[in-house]
């Protein structure tokens, strides 16, 4: 008998006399003519009812299949005699594959975001979460789609690295050496200090020298004790470099990347997606729409700043020039202008080393693409490709030369203009979905005072 995807059952154009479906009971109803198990395979939001009646009901596993279990069942796939779902399985067979106990903690309620953290190894099979998880594979892939269809190579960046490419120091460090031990660093197993990456850009544009276009998209770490809705010391880093593309083909990739990647989701997730906009953001799709096909603004910082100062707005961290912008500033310049901003030509004192210093000698060639409800989704600017305008900027930041030798090796030999910029994957969803906690759209996510799972 053809094992089938719940997924496939309930987009079929025709009944099916012989199906057998596996998956996990969300409610069962009982009634002394018919029982109606609720089952989903986690393909799709949908569940497929599977009905028992006469004979069926006699099935001893029948009595045991509570919310939770995992269960196969086999019958004919027919249109359904009740509302609410098109098909329906007349079940005439049923198998357990794993009992579920009577404690099983999602019964059929609305449960909290902060209790479904609690128990971040079930929740994925909550309607909500099973619809994000579904969101970041597909989302992935389109990632990929998006690069291969422009030309890039995808390439994999060290996780484990002897730099820091922001240079905050938040950095975890990776050792070998006995805690407490007061040993010499040349004893570790690198014989030098190592840490967790947090990006691969550096590595990227030592590749981007020899392929012209590539992109990475791993995991990145920051030891920051951030507590806030909007970070966590895992997460993952899209990061394309290009060779021969000054700021503004910079601009131009990142905003094609944010409407190619919100058209993809509304083209093949739209069931998904409507979840959110009825239970998590009203008006979501509206706002998807606006990203996908609106007009992108592009703004000076001097001009943002100074629309910020003249506001009448009662910011918490008042505005300055000179001043990093805060996330309310950015959500701010998107509510002014009716859409997604982009935001370029930063004072050079805010923003790290590897920045290309402008002619002003004041200001970098950096941007950021602010976007409705989540601020900055993008980061980004072109290179320093010049050797000595590089090492006098890593000299301003108290940044040792030969920590970076292979860095500056590549302005010796061939250097080029080059750009690049970051997008956080998990940001990108939160975006995508109306949630407003980095934690529920990563499957296990990292925080200060967290590690399970």
């Amino acid at each position: 008998m053809p094992k089938y995807k719940i997924r496939d059952l309930l987009a079929s154009r025709e009944s099916l006399p012989d199906v057998e479906v596996n998956g996990w009971v969300r409610t069962k109803r009982e009634g002394k003519e018919v029982t109606f198990l609720e089952i989903n395979d986690g393909t799709c939001l949908a569940n497929l009812q599977a009905v028992f009646s006469g004979e069926a009901l006699n099935l001893e596993e029948l009595k045991n299949a509570n919310t939770g279990t995992a269960v196969g069942v086999k019958g004919r796939l027919q249109p359904s005699q009740g509302q609410g779902q098109k098909w329906e399985l007349v079940s005439d067979g049923l198998f357990i594959h794993g009992l579920s106990e009577p404690d099983y903690p999602l019964q059929k309620k609305r449960h909290s975001d902060e209790f479904l953290r609690q128990i971040a190894h079930l929740r994925p099979r909550t309607n909500k979460y099973g619809a994000i998880m579904r969101l970041r594979s597909q989302m992935a892939w389109a990632v990929h789609d998006f690069f291969r269809s422009r030309d890039f190579f995808y390439v994999q960046t060290p996780i484990i690295t002897g730099s820091d490419c922001e240079g905050g120091g938040s950095v975890f460090r990776v050792t070998t050496l006995p805690e407490g031990q007061d040993a010499p660093i040349t004893e570790d197993f690198f014989g030098r200090w190592a840490g967790l990456t947090v990006s691969g850009q550096l590595e990227a544009e030592l590749m981007a020298m020899a392929l012209s276009r590539v992109y990475t998209f791993g995991p990145t770490f920051r030891a920051e004790n951030s507590n806030t809705a909007r970070h966590a010391a895992e997460f993952w880093m899209i990061e394309p470099e290009a060779a021969f593309f000054d700021l503004h083909d910079n601009m131009g990739l990142a905003e094609d990347m944010v409407r190619f990647l919100v058209d993809y989701a509304l083209k093949n997730c739209l069931q998904d997606l409507e979840l959110f906009d009825r239970f998590v953001e009203k008006g979501l799709l509206e706002r998807l729409e606006k990203l996908r096909s609106g007009a992108y603004h592009r703004l000076p910082y001097v001009e943002a700043v100074d629309l910020l100062m003249k506001s009448q707005e009662d910011f918490e961290i008042k505005p300055f020039q000179g001043c990093d912008l805060a996330s309310e500033h950015e959500k701010f310049l998107c509510q002014s202008l009716g859409g997604p901003v982009t935001v370029h030509d930063y004072p050079k004192g805010i923003k790290p080393f590897y920045m290309r210093l402008s002619d002003d000698r004041t200001t970098v060639a950096a941007m950021d693409v602010l976007v409705p409800k989540v601020g900055e989704l993008i980061g980004g600017s072109q290179r320093e490709e010049r050797l000595d305008l590089l090492k006098a900027r890593l000299a301003e930041q108290g940044l040792s030369e030969a920590d970076y030798w292979w860095y500056l090796d590549i302005r010796r030999w061939g250097s080029a203009p080059h750009s690049g910029f970051g997008l956080g994957f998990d940001r990108f969803l939160m975006l995508l979905t109306g949630v407003n906690n980095i934690r529920d759209v990563i499957p296990f996510p990292r925080t200060p005072k967290n590690l399970e799972f």
